[in-house]
């Protein structure tokens, strides 16, 4: 799965810089970061986009497990 904090970290945003991005809290970031949530592919797509990877492996541990 895609490490999301090292990719938010790469592109230098705080959590509640990239919710606002995406229009999600900066809570909701830090869940998806830990792995505790899994996010919606509207906001999987987002991320990808501005964080710069294929959105999709987000959910390749799930497809494969």
């Amino acid at each position: 799965m895609i490490d999301l904090l090292a990719k938010r970290e790469v592109a230098g945003m705080s959590q509640e810089e990239l919710g606002r991005k995406i229009g999600i809290s900066r809570q909701a970031v830090s869940m998806l970061e830990s792995g505790k949530n899994t996010p919606r592919i509207t906001t999987a797509k987002k991320l990808g986009e501005i964080l710069n990877f294929d959105w999709t492996e987000l959910f390749n541990d799930k497809v494969h497990n």
